[in-house]
C-alpha cells in the first residue's frame, strides 16, 4: 500500500513540476471537432518538452489554423484573431534544436521554422495531409516530426483542409468558415467565427509508452552535403514576414 501510495505521489509530483515532460496524448479542441496528438516523448524529447510548455501554459487556446494547403498540410500555433486583419503573433519561447529522427509522412505534426535556419522552431506546427517525406524529410535539415494523429481523427483535419481559403492583403491560403467568394469581392469584414479556432489543448494521457502502438516511419534523408539546408519552395513554413510587415504598416 505504501508503495502504491508513494508512486502516485511521484506521479503527481512529475505532473506538477513542468512534468508534462511524461505526457503522451494531448487532446485538441478545435471550432470543427477535436483530435488527439500523440507525441514522441522518448525520440524527440525537446521538440516534445517545447510542444508542452506552450500546451501547459495555454497558449495555444484561441490560436488560429492560419494556413491551409490542399494535398499539402495545415498550419497553426503561431497567431489569433483580434478583432480585425492582420492576425496577432502571439508571443514564442526561444527556439529549439531540430530532431529529425521520424518521417513527414500523412497524420504527423512537426514543427514549422525559418528557411534555411535548422534550428529555429517555436511555436507554430503543421499536420501533414499527405506523405511529404519527398518534400520535407531532407529540406532544411529535415522537419521535426513529434507526433501522430489517429487515423480517425484525422477525419477533423481534413474537414479543416476542405474549407475554402482565401487571400488577404499580407496573408494567403487562410482558411475560413461561412465564409465565401461574393463576402471576399464585397470586402465584408471578417468576425471570430470565421476562422477555425484551437479552443485548448490539454493533456489526456500521461502514460509515456502509449507510441508503443503507432508505426513510425524513419527519416531517411541523406544529410544536407556541407550543412546546406536551404528553405526552398517550402520556406513558408513560418508565416512570411510579409504579414508581419503588414502589420506595421497598418
Amino acid at each position: 500500500m505504501a508503495t502504491k501510495l508513494l508512486k502516485t505521489l511521484l506521479a503527481a509530483s512529475l505532473l506538477s513540476c513542468g512534468g508534462l515532460a511524461q505526457a503522451t496524448i494531448v487532446e485538441v479542441t478545435t471550432n470543427l471537432g477535436k483530435f488527439e496528438i500523440n507525441l514522441y516523448d522518448e525520440s524527440t524529447p525537446v521538440t516534445v518538452q517545447n510542444f508542452l510548455n506552450y500546451v501547459s501554459a495555454e497558449r495555444y487556446n484561441g490560436t488560429v489554423i492560419h494556413r491551409s494547403v490542399p494535398g499539402f498540410v495545415i498550419q497553426g500555433g503561431g497567431f489569433e484573431f483580434d478583432q480585425q486583419l492582420p492576425l496577432k503573433a502571439r508571443p514564442a519561447n526561444p527556439a529549439i534544436i531540430n530532431e529529425p529522427k521520424w518521417s513527414n509522412v500523412r497524420a504527423t505534426i512537426a514543427m514549422a521554422k525559418q528557411a534555411g535556419n535548422p534550428n529555429s522552431a517555436t511555436n507554430q506546427w503543421f499536420i501533414s495531409l499527405v506523405n511529404n517525406a519527398a518534400n520535407l524529410d531532407a529540406q532544411n535539415s529535415g522537419f521535426t516530426v513529434f507526433g501522430q494523429i489517429s487515423s480517425a481523427d484525422m477525419a477533423v483535419v481534413d474537414a479543416i483542409a476542405a474549407l475554402p481559403r482565401f487571400s488577404f492583403n499580407g496573408i494567403s491560403d487562410l482558411p475560413l468558415r461561412s465564409y465565401s467568394t461574393a463576402d471576399r469581392d464585397d470586402n465584408k469584414p471578417l468576425a471570430a467565427d470565421n476562422f477555425v479556432v484551437v479552443e485548448s489543448m490539454v493533456v489526456v494521457d500521461a502514460r509515456v509508452n502509449t507510441v508503443a502502438g503507432l508505426t513510425l516511419v524513419p527519416n531517411n534523408a541523406p544529410p544536407p552535403a556541407n550543412n546546406d539546408s536551404s528553405g526552398g519552395s517550402f520556406g513558408w513554413f513560418l508565416l512570411p514576414l510579409g504579414l508581419l510587415a503588414f502589420r506595421r504598416r497598418g
